[in-house]
């Protein structure tokens, strides 16, 4: 495996973190909101363009005019939920705390133990409109967004197994209910429920040539 550097950070930053991920352990376990604080990490690192090095996970998505990115509907919401922790922070960029609370939400819910690797510069220049995955587009679409990030068609199945997690809010995306039966727990059930529905939908046919798909 390929050894990776990664920046270095002051030992009154580290005790930071861990003294802030203690804090965001606490508040996303009171309010439930592992979901919108994931969603907020990973439209934050979902920006990066691997050509132009442009966007990514540097604090930017708290800019009201990256906010107002229409696939950052109510991401607002996570924004305000996680100010008063960072205050309490000021050492920390938030492009480090945005990502740590992601990480956080992750555990929190039930799943892998993340390392976390400091050192993430704050960045005052929001990455244009456009960059994030649109749910009415279909599979090229989401091959253009994830290999502009650098990313594999693996990966691509692999990050979409967060869906396990929350839900879809009509005012928000335009579709409406949970991807799966607990939207609070982070296991495999997204990618049984995407199995059960291929083979389900596959085994159906119409007229010969045209298959017919379930939407829930």
């Amino acid at each position: 495996m390929e050894n990776k550097c990664y920046p270095k950070v002051s030992e009154e930053y580290e005790k930071a973190v861990d003294k802030c991920k203690k804090k965001l352990r606490a508040l996303i376990q009171q309010k439930h909101c592992a979901p919108i604080i994931l969603r907020l990490a990973w439209h934050a690192a979902g920006t990066y363009d691997v050509h132009s090095k442009t966007g990514g996970p540097f604090g930017t998505i708290k800019n009201p005019q990256e906010l107002s990115h229409e696939a950052n509907n109510g991401l607002d919401i996570a924004v305000r939920l996680l100010e008063p922790i960072k205050e309490q922070f000021p050492i920390l960029s938030y492009a480090d705390f945005y990502q740590l609370a992601g990480v956080v939400a992750v555990e929190v819910t039930g799943g892998p133990e993340i390392p976390f690797h400091p050192g993430r510069p704050d960045k005052a220049e929001s990455p244009p409109k456009g960059r994030l995955p649109d749910a009415k587009k279909g599979s090229e679409h989401l091959r253009e967004v994830f290999h502009r990030m650098g990313l594999s068609d693996k990966d691509i199945v692999a990050l979409s197994g967060a869906h396990t997690l929350g839900r879809c809010h009509k005012e928000r995306s335009g579709f409406e209910g949970a991807w799966t039966n607990n939207p609070l727990v982070f296991d495999n059930s997204y990618f049984k429920y995407v199995h059960f529905c291929y083979s389900y939908t596959s085994s159906i046919q119409l007229h010969s040539t045209t298959f017919f798909f379930v939407h829930y």
